[in-house]
């Protein structure tokens, strides 16, 4: 027996692979497009659904065919489940073209595999899955599975489109939704996604005023095992002493992060509101946006109503970013980026002991990451969290502030941590951050103890610091350019 396994990541089996001597014949108890469809999407990903979780042979073979002229428009080999894709324009990105989900397998053709207004069959190798001692019966021939696309997209300028994972919408795949949208757009469009689980890493730059709206916080989810090992290509914008990853258009060469799941570069006026953003990467499994904002210091980016998950980085936030009312779940430096960032009536949970939750890389002259009445907290068991850490050489002007937070037992006593300076630190690098406090509670409401606070940080007291705490509680302040965000008006479903 030929056994190899591939990366496995958290609510995704990626996938073993075997060659197996099987006893009994089966076949897939529903298969996405169904046989017969029409009005298909050509974005879908397509799905053959099973009894239980298969295992894939290496020698599998998946293949879409033409049905006018038969030909092979696309084929996928089982043993070979990893592609290079270009994504929102931008190339360089790895996919898994082959991905294995419970009891489902997916395959995620190429965009311009499947066009408007034609037919296609799928056929699939006899024994490419195996299940227990049993060998999957194989699809054949051109009627078996068969479907026909749509006769258009949607007319140009609409601006709502439905995304759906059940092929109801405009679209399948959030992606082909934002691709719809012209480039340099500045008309607000909002991008409705139905309840259901995108498997996609998304990227989009240079459209504007565009919402994502999800049709429920928890059960619209973009799902996706993206991280710096899968896709390293042109490394960490974000990692200079001045970084700027914003600073040049990606499509000219500009360094872009990834691996992030969904990446919004070089967008204005971008809202995101009432879904769940899900990086399945495995705790270990190296850095693992499931948001990064690349945005100007007059971005304007709403963030309201989401549920983040993943474990190191969970979020990074680059330019001019409001978040309210939002979840974030991680365990190194989940909430990081240069800012500035206001959030507000937001939890932060911490996923592993002596970890961060911070890391912020604002430049002079701006403010990073402020946090008004949020709540800091962790998974059972979980204690000794910083609120933030920096390397005060490389990033001098640091600056997180909590106002009118609840910090739970998950927090460490002293608070905030420093990395070691090395030899050549700018002379007074300590003195620039600013690691600020006002009013810390614990769960109970009573006072947080803030006695064993790590020395260069500040605790704001009134009446002397009523000025301070009053700027840093609003918006305005923190992201500058006059923008009241909590204005904003997220677009009607």
């Amino acid at each position: 027996m030929f056994h190899r396994s591939l990366p496995v990541c958290l609510g995704v089996w990626l996938v073993t692979v075997l060659a197996a001597h099987a006893q009994a014949a089966f076949s897939a108890q529903r298969l996405f497009p169904a046989p017969g469809a029409t009005e298909v999407t050509p974005d879908a990903p397509l799905r053959l659904v099973f009894a239980a979780a298969p295992s894939l042979v290496p020698t599998g073979r998946i293949q879409i065919h033409d049905a006018a002229s038969r030909a092979v428009v696309e084929t996928f080999t089982l043993g070979s489940p990893v592609s290079e894709r270009t994504i929102g324009g931008i190339d360089h990105f790895q996919v898994y073209s082959v991905l294995g989900v419970d009891r489902e397998v997916w395959l995620v053709p190429k965009t311009g595999t499947l066009a408007y207004g034609r037919s296609y069959y799928v056929t699939v190798s006899a024994g490419a899955f195996v299940t227990g001692g049993d060998s999957f019966s194989g699809i054949d021939g051109p009627t078996a599975w068969r479907f026909a696309t749509r006769a258009a997209p949607p007319a140009p300028g609409a601006k709502r489109v439905i995304v759906a994972a059940d092929g109801s919408g405009d679209f399948c795949t959030v992606q082909a939704a934002l691709d719809y949208i012209p480039d340099g757009n500045t008309d607000p469009v909002t991008v409705f996604l139905r309840k259901g689980t995108y498997r996609e890493i998304i990227f989009f730059t240079g459209k504007h005023a565009v919402t994502i709206l999800g049709e429920d916080r928890r059960e619209t989810v973009i799902a996706y095992p993206n991280n710096a090992k899968f896709n390293s290509y042109r490394g960490n914008p974000s990692g200079e002493p001045t970084p700027s990853p914003a600073g040049e258009p990606a499509r000219a060469g500009g360094s872009v992060n990834r691996r992030g799941m969904f990446l919004a570069h070089r967008v204005d006026d971008f809202t995101l509101a009432n879904l769940t953003l899900w990086n399945t990467t495995p705790q270990g499994g190296s850095q693992a946006e499931a948001l990064i904002v690349n945005g100007s210091a007059s971005a304007r980016a709403v963030i309201k109503d989401v549920n983040f998950r993943s474990f190191q980085d969970t979020i990074q936030l680059n330019g001019q970013v409001y978040v309210t009312g939002c979840f974030i779940e991680g365990d190194v430096d989940f909430m990081w980026g240069t800012g500035p960032a206001f959030f507000e009536h937001c939890t932060a949970r911490s996923l592993r002991s002596s970890a961060y939750y911070t890391q912020v890389r604002n430049p002079a002259g701006q403010h990073g990451f402020v946090f008004v009445r949020c709540t800091f907290e962790g998974a059972p068991g979980v204690t000794e969290n910083f609120l933030s850490r920096i390397e005060p050489h490389r990033f001098p002007h640091s600056e997180v502030v909590l106002i009118d937070c609840t910090l739970g037992a998950s927090v460490a006593a002293v608070g905030w941590q420093l990395q070691a300076p090395r030899d050549g630190a700018p002379p007074g690098s300590i003195l620039s951050l600013r690691f600020m406090e006002f009013n810390s509670r614990a769960p109970d409401g009573t006072p947080a103890d803030v006695s064993q606070r790590l020395s260069v940080s500040r605790q704001l007291r009134l009446p002397a610091d009523a000025e301070l705490v009053a700027n840093y509680s609003d918006p305005t302040f923190v992201l500058g350019r006059d923008w009241q965000p909590r204005r904003a008006r997220i677009m009607e479903r």
